[in-house]
């Protein structure tokens, strides 16, 4: 019989239960009892939800307070000293508050102190924090979480496997602090704690453990993949089987490694590398297990189920009963359950597919290669047939005048009219900005007036003319508090924006959108991609008149802020009938428009915001420059049909830079705002090393933290940033945007930063 298994299920709850309840914990407003009572029911309803759906193990471990990569950390007692956690530690016991204030710099007990840094998990959208790992550093089994978690669910009768990153991929993410060395060097103490807990889950009665490592589908060094061998070697002793898996992309020249190394099984993800299935099984072990990922655990488009069966029938011939099937990767990824959209299009609905009706795809595939199908399968498989064969007919999915738009463009229309020295000479004319400009992201707090106003208007309660009155009170607001602090150049705050792509992709045509499609990105920050459907074009001007009616406010320069092509493209679920890029060049024409009409309108300075660059770089470097390409291409055609006097700025946050920094060089954004006040400006390195032209802001402030940053503080992080970049082309600004935060947070905290710019034009006027 064909194993139906998943590789992790989201879990933060079809109502976002999750960030509800630790929101409210952080508040005073529940109990830790509370909050860990809401986190065990999640858990049980999401074991219920799988063996329900017909998997043959229930998914254990892949549940997180915060993010699972914490997780590993803080059961390997990997946490840094400032967090005081010594005794913690040497006790096994790490106290959640202790992972809260890694995550987050605060909890509701403990000492502040600066968190953790954070950063894209592979290329994907979601964040986690980066362990942090110095010369020497011994690990302990410090924590009981995940075991308590087996127990909860063999005590409610599940059974499960046990899913957890592995060794080297932990490894492999983590960040050496202070002196530098080889993160390899503590490989062997972690293997230590590796092989207590899994001989603990073993006496548990654990029979499978997943070990992610999905860092086996990029480019290793020699000693990296040695390494891996000499790992599981090592971890081959315990008692129990292990699952190697692998996602985001292809073995490549890592397959022969992967399939030598001495586990029971091996998972790889056949959407994005289908070509690799056939290498696999051609090298793996005759008692080796394969669990073939063959739903797209990253977009929401309903399987073709007649297509896979016809794939893997011949899969089974060979493999038999060592055939598992799966999703490509977790369904953290995904949002939770269709059945919610009950205000979507039938037409569309019919289209799509959430994490609960993945289990049933994978469930029916793996039914149908066993010639066990029930009804309800065949039925699954004709309905599939025919919704696939609807959307290849529908007339929604093409627009032929934006076909011929784009068939027209030159590389001329990607090129600004001047190089960035001659038109920063314009620039600096028009707006007569001091040493170390000052300057905000974009948004400004959301507030509970804000989000009250818009469901009221949502919901019918509220006319759009109130509506939008309340939006300019909110605008209006925002401007005068900036004005109050002396900052620089202002921003509107963006109160009648919901999200900085679903806004803008409900103006856009060719984009659908759900009610409750709720994916994590970090911690307790949720978003709700919108879904491209069909060809993308602007009917009308999104955003000219809130910038308009702001820039009327004030004489101080106003930036116009828009969410740039390769970040809508890489935070929507994308339609996967035609190439990435070609979706990408159709936002970028639609948002071209709009930056014109922005400057028409007297907006000097417009953002054009691309945090998810780095994010969509592919993960093997042979790929590179192609992605790179089109993505750099698509940012100038959004940016280049503009004057020289009107200033580009973009912003990107949370990425390594250092191997793309030639690309981002490639943009030719006047001014570039970056997230630095985690890494300690670590990542100007690169573009110090790189020489980069143009202007740049590093964050001094790190917005996803409550704490307020002192005076002090800021000025020694930009000194150590004018050691890398000349004053004159400094800006000061915080990390992101502010639209988390609470105005009692923003307001000491930008006032200390206008102070510690006021401070160092003294110093360096």
């Amino acid at each position: 019989m064909t194993v139906s298994h998943i590789l992790g299920y989201p879990r933060i709850g079809a109502q976002r239960e999750l960030k509800k309840v630790t929101e409210a914990y952080w508040k005073g407003e529940v109990r830790r009892d509370e909050l860990e009572a809401a986190g065990q029911a999640l858990r049980l309803a999401h074991w219920q939800t799988q063996q329900a759906a017909g998997l043959d193990m229930v998914s254990v471990g892949d549940f997180a307070f915060y993010d699972h990569v914490l997780n590993v950390s803080v059961l390997l007692g990997a946490v840094p000293g400032r967090f005081q956690a010594e005794d913690e530690v040497n006790a096994g016991c790490i106290d959640l508050d202790t992972a809260f204030r890694m995550a987050r710099g605060r909890a509701p007990s403990g000492t502040p102190a600066a968190a953790c840094e954070m950063t894209k998990y592979f290329d994907t959208n979601y964040h986690y924090l980066v362990p942090e790992l110095h010369r020497d550093q011994t690990f302990t089994l410090a924590s009981s979480r995940l075991f308590d978690e087996v127990d909860e669910a063999l005590k409610a009768g599940f059974t499960p496997k046990v899913t957890l990153i592995g060794p080297l991929t932990w490894l492999w993410l983590g960040k050496a602090k202070g002196s530098e060395f080889d993160r390899l060097d503590l490989l062997d103490s972690v293997l230590d704690v590796y092989s207590e807990a899994l001989s603990r889950l073993a006496t548990q009665g654990v029979e499978w453990v997943q070990l992610d490592e999905p860092a086996l589908v990029q480019d290793l060094p020699l000693s990296w993949q040695q390494a891996y061998e000499r790992a599981y070697y090592r971890l081959q002793s315990t008692p129990l089987k292990l699952l190697v898996a692998t996602y985001f992309g292809s073995l490549g020249d890592n397959l022969p490694l992967a399939t030598r190394l001495p586990v029971e099984g091996l998972h790889i993800d056949a959407v994005r590398a289908p070509e690799q299935v056939a290498g696999v099984i051609d090298r793996l072990s005759p008692q080796q297990v394969l669990s073939v990922g063959v739903v797209d655990g990253r977009n929401i488009w309903r399987a073709d189920l007649a297509t896979l069966r016809e794939r893997l029938l011949p899969l089974k011939v060979r493999l038999g009963k060592r055939l598992w099937l799966a999703p490509s990767c977790s369904l953290l990824h995904v949002p939770v359950d269709l059945r919610q959209e009950t205000e979507l299009d039938a037409e569309l609905l019919n289209w799509l597919a959430f994490a609960r009706q993945k289990l049933d795809e994978v469930v029916t595939l793996a039914r149908l290669i066993d010639n066990r199908a029930t009804p309800e399968d065949e039925q699954r498989l004709s309905d599939a047939t025919r919704a696939l064969d609807a959307r290849r007919e529908s007339p929604r999915t093409r627009q032929p005048a934006v076909g011929e738009r784009l068939a027209a463009v030159t590389s001329a229309d990607s090129q600004r009219q001047s190089p960035y020295v001659e038109r920063t000479q314009a620039q600096r004319r028009l707006l007569a900005l001091p040493l170390f400009p000052t300057t905000t992201i974009g948004s400004f707090p959301q507030t509970d007036a804000i989000r009250a106003a818009r469901r009221a208007f949502k919901a019918g309660e509220l006319s759009q003319t109130d509506y939008e009155a309340k939006m300019r009170e909110e605008i209006a607001h925002a401007v005068a508090r900036q004005e109050a602090l002396g900052l620089d150049v202002l921003v509107h705050g963006e109160a009648e924006r919901n999200d900085m792509v679903e806004y803008f992709g409900e103006q856009l045509d060719g984009f659908a959108f759900t009610r409750f499609g709720w994916v994590q990105s970090y911690g307790t920050r949720c978003v709700k991609p919108p879904i491209i459907v069909g060809d993308v074009s602007r009917p009308t001007p999104m955003t000219v008149r809130w910038s308009e009616y702001a820039q009327s406010l004030t004489q101080t320069p106003m930036k116009g802020m828009l969410t740039g092509p390769v970040t809508i493209l890489q935070w929507s679920f994308v339609r996967d009938d035609q190439p990435r890029a070609t979706t990408c060049r159709q936002i970028a024409l639609a948002l071209r428009d709009e930056v014109c009409d922005l400057e028409a309108a007297g907006i000097s300075i417009i953002q054009i915001d691309e945090p998810a660059l780095r994010e969509g770089l592919p993960l093997r470097q042979s790929e590179w420059q192609t992605y790179l390409n089109w993505a750099v291409e698509s940012f100038q055609l959004s940016a280049a049909g503009v004057a020289d006097s009107t200033q580009i700025h973009t912003h990107m946050c949370y990425s390594e830079f250092n191997d793309i920094i030639g690309a981002i060089a490639a943009l030719d954004a006047d001014v570039i705002t970056i997230e630095t006040s985690r890494s300690d400006m670590q990542l100007l390195d690169a573009f110090q090393d790189f020489a980069y032209p143009n202007e740049i802001g590093p964050g001094v402030y790190d917005i996803h933290s409550p704490n307020i940053p002192d005076i002090a503080w800021m000025v020694s992080l930009m000194e150590r940033a004018l050691k890398k970049i000349p004053a004159e082309r400094l800006w000061i600004n915080p990390d992101c945007g502010l639209k988390t935060r609470r105005w009692a947070e923003v307001e000491p905290a930008l006032a200390n930063m206008v102070e510690a710019a006021l401070q160092l034009r003294q110093r360096y006027a």
